[in-house]
């Protein structure tokens, strides 16, 4: 009798304590309307990144091991940018502009 009062006590103290594992918060990420990267792949060490909004951009580059091999930022009037120290391979290049986010694949030939 003792261990059917002790399953009970244990299931009322799992189902009082044990289900509020709080979620992680997820951030809500917003593409970037009409974004251009271009030419990919890269033969010549400059890639052009356009889009909808003229905005301020922060360019980040990362290898395929997640390691930030390149950080920028592009103004309203510059479009360029120059990546001709990275070697050649794929790299992951995450654009944001405000809070607007958006990442994609980046070859260098």
């Amino acid at each position: 009798m003792t261990q059917k009062y002790f399953y009970l006590l244990m299931l009322t103290v799992f189902l009082a304590f044990g289900t509020h594992a709080q979620e992680p918060k997820s951030k809500t990420s917003v593409a970037i309307e009409d974004l251009n990267l271009y030419p990919n792949p890269v033969s010549n060490g400059k890639i052009y990144i356009t889009s909808k909004n003229a905005s301020s951009k922060e360019i980040t580059i990362y290898d395929v091991l997640g390691k930030r091999v390149l950080q920028t930022s592009l103004n309203v009037n510059n479009k360029e940018v120059n990546v001709s120290a990275l070697n050649s391979g794929v790299y992951i290049i995450k654009i944001q502009e405000g809070d607007a986010s958006t990442t994609r694949k980046l070859i260098i030939k």
